[in-house]
């Protein structure tokens, strides 16, 4: 600490001249080299602060035959910012790479072999292959781990060289290693090889995850992995995180398998970091689709709830990820939590990203039992100073409404308080969800709409607008004067938007319907539809009214029948993600895609996706709902240009690509892979795209494609109409098959 204290006088701005200076009389009269570590500390020091340094690059570098650890460290980050920006000059140092790679002190073995493999220069990464692959056998284990990510760099810069130099295969030897940390290392950098597009297979056999769960206990918790592109160079994650990941490229044959792995990792629920405890869930979820021991997944799901209700004690940023991926859990094993939903409600000072997360959970953890505790929480958020928390409060008391049933009664009593506050956004979310409880229940709540009707003038927005004229319309037989308050709403017919004008054509169509002996409302219906057919430019609205005039111009009796036929009830059981993208995105749990709620090849470019993988052990219901993964896109084929030339290709080898080549032209042999490997490289794929139609190069999927609502909103809580096999799912509570 005092030597970093005394250190913070080297930042400031320092001159190259003046620099070159301190490093060339340095080198005269310097026996314990004090004055060439202070020269460079304050060249560090200017890096750091964003400075040029590279213009020092001849005087540093000479600094490096140096005996003492400290300057080469300090001469080693210099070449990491500068090496690759100086190509011509590199090969001056490779001498010194060299030598150190074969110190007697493993710390300088290591840290020569890691810059090496951060300068991707042909000229370094000639010089590299042969000390790599003898640091991956070296005696220290600090210079195998070292080495073991190292081979991810060499792998960025020169995929081929790497596997024909079998690096990858000396990767999966180190997974065999009495090392826990080496094993930790080598896992990590399979990983990341693995999840390139261009990378290859990275799979695990029963005895290799056995091996790998005997190290999990003893791998130390930080594990530094180099990556490429897109982190900085450096960043620590924990070791057990690379291990447990890992488990997801096992695939159980056999129940037993996929039960003695959970039992052997339902442990690490109890660790104390957020990462390693999500990282757990995710694997245990993932083996649970193989288990068939009901008793063990009872066993697990009770096991998650407490060390997710732990994370809820941390940071705000911290809860966030937690609820999100909470959120993805219940839906898929809604008895993790089934009666902790008391620990989900709102703290005062708890930021509005949380309030809405938890809301979220409230409800989806609503039943009967619960229910009265959960409304009168709701009742309490209707009456906050935020605008969005109080919105979403009173929406998600309607939802509450709509799918327990039994508190029907009490959710509307709250509601109709919640009208008498006069309040406009409250008022406007109130008459909202009314409507879709008035189809949930038909023929039970319509004595509340006279008191809807005497805030007409409070809606403003258009949902709500539109909200409260289906209401007008739906029960136009019943209200007295529903042609007044509809001719009054219909002044700023040609003002609205299009979702209000909508509704105001189908509300003065049903308004007819019912009282069609009615002058007032044979008048006011012909001037809707001819304003919807002659002043109106939205093609969805003069459709809609042409085939209102006709219907009710040429069977009115035919046209009351369709537009007054029975609504199908709704239930908001049906906002529940599809099996199938719901298990592909329990895979990603504690990434960012659990958090968007998206799969990360959606938004992230050659990203790789992840789903269940058929096995005899995989159960019934999982099987059912398999999401196949697309095979990833051949380069498009080559362009040939037709036309008059010396020899005119045969029309079976017109549209032959560069790709096709025979492989004794100019690419080297491959190396046999080894029977025992956990990996293969990607298969030759051509033959899937021979869709007949070979002028036209395969289209790459747009990755930006399927964002909307990727943060959540209210479209999500839009209910919808209700399927048979939800009906008896509703009365049955939570679906059983939830579990398998």
């Amino acid at each position: 600490m005092a030597n970093a204290g005394q250190d913070a006088k080297f930042f400031q701005r320092g001159k190259i001249e003046e620099l070159r200076a301190e490093l060339q009389a340095a080198e005269t009269k310097d026996k314990k080299y004090l004055k060439r570590k202070t020269a460079l500390k304050k060249v560090v020091a200017n890096i750091t602060m964003g400075n040029d340094m590279s213009p020092l690059f001849t005087d540093v570098v000479q600094c490096l035959g140096t005996p003492l650890l400290e300057i080469k460290k300090m001469v080693y980050l210099f070449l990491v910012s500068y090496g690759r920006s100086k190509p011509d000059q590199i090969h001056l140092v490779i001498p010194n790479f060299l030598q150190d790679c074969n110190d007697r002190n493993p710390l300088i073995r290591a840290l020569a072999i890691r810059t090496m493999s951060y300068i991707p220069i042909p000229v370094v990464t000639d010089a590299l292959t042969e000390p790599l692959r003898h640091c991956l056998k070296d005696r220290d284990p600090y210079v195998r781990k070292t080495a073991a990510i190292c081979v991810v760099k060499l792998y960025t810069a020169d995929p081929r060289r790497a596997e024909r130099g079998g690096f990858v295969e000396m990767l999966r030897d180190l997974m065999l290693d009495s090392n826990a940390t080496v094993v930790a290392n080598a896992v990590a950098a399979l990983s990341e090889i693995g999840d390139r597009h261009d990378g290859v297979i990275f799979k695990l056999n029963l005895a290799t995850a056995n091996k790998l769960l005997t190290a999990l206990g003893e791998s130390s918790e930080l594990v530094t992995l180099l990556t490429f592109d897109l982190l900085a160079d450096s960043v620590h994650r924990w070791g057990q995180i690379y291990i447990l990941d890992s488990l997801l490229r096992y695939v159980p044959e056999r129940h037993a398998d996929a039960e003695l792995m959970a039992e052997r990792i339902v442990v690490q629920l109890q660790h104390a970091n957020s990462a390693v405890v999500l990282t757990t869930i995710k694997a245990l979820l993932y083996l649970m689709n193989y288990m068939e021991n009901r008793r063990l997944i009872d066993y697990c799901c009770k096991k998650m709830g407490p060390p997710l209700v732990t994370l809820l004690s941390s940071g705000p940023e911290v809860q966030y990820v937690a609820l999100r991926n909470i959120l993805l859990i219940i839906q898929r094993r809604p008895a993790v939590l089934k009666n902790d939903v008391k620990v989900f409600f709102c703290k005062y000072n708890d930021p509005i990203y949380v309030k809405l997360a938890k809301l979220e959970i409230m409800y989806r953890l609503a039943r009967a039992e619960n229910a009265s505790e959960v409304l009168a929480e709701l009742q309490e958020y209707a009456s906050e100073v935020d605008v969005d928390f109080v919105r979403k409060a009173v929406r998600s008391i309607g939802r509450l409404a709509i799918k327990v049933e039994e508190s029907a009664d009490n959710c509307i009593q709250a509601l109709l308080g919640l009208i008498e506050t006069k309040v406009s956004y409250v008022v406007q979310e109130t008459v909202i969800v009314t409507k879709d409880i008035f189809r949930r229940y038909p023929g039970k709540y319509e004595g509340i709409i006279p008191k809807l009707c005497e805030n007409l003038d409070l809606l403003d927005e258009p949902e709500s607008k539109a909200a409260m004229i289906w209401v007008l319309g739906q029960f136009s037989d019943r209200i007295d004067n529903s042609d007044e308050l509809l001719d009054d709403l219909l002044y700023t017919f040609l003002d609205e938007s299009v979702e209000v004008q909508l509704a105001l054509l189908t509300a003065a169509v049903k308004l007819f319907i019912y009282k069609s002996k009615s002058d007032t409302t044979k008048e006011l219906v012909h001037k809707v539809l001819k304003w919807a057919t002659e002043d109106v430019d939205n093609p969805d609205l003069r459709d809609r009214g042409f085939m209102y005039w006709r219907m009710l111009a040429v069977n009115p009796a035919v046209a009351g029948e369709i537009v007054l036929a029975e609504k199908p009830a709704i239930t908001t059981d049906s906002d529940r993600m599809d099996r199938g993208a719901l298990d592909q995105l329990l895979l990603h749990t504690g990434t960012l895609g659990s958090i968007y709620h998206k799969n990360p090849e959606t938004f992230i470019r050659n990203a790789a996706g992840k789903a269940l993988i058929d096995s005899p052990a995989l159960n019934t219901h999982s099987r059912a709902a398999l999401v196949p993964l697309p095979r990833p896109q051949l380069p498009p084929a080559a362009i040939n240009i037709p036309g008059p030339g010396p020899s005119e290709p045969r029309i079976d080898e017109a549209h032959i690509s560069a790709d096709d080549t025979p492989a004794t032209e100019s690419a080297p042999p491959a190396p046999p892979a080894p029977s025992s490997s956990n990996f293969s490289k990607e298969a030759d794929i051509s033959s899937d795209h021979d869709d007949g139609d070979d002028d036209e190069p395969p289209r790459a999927a747009d990755p930006y494609s399927n964002l909307d609502g990727a943060f959540g909103n209210y479209l999500q809580d839009e209910p919808r109409p209700m399927a048979a096999g939800n009906q008896q799912a509703n009365r049955h509570g939570d679906l059983d098959d939830l579990l398998f």
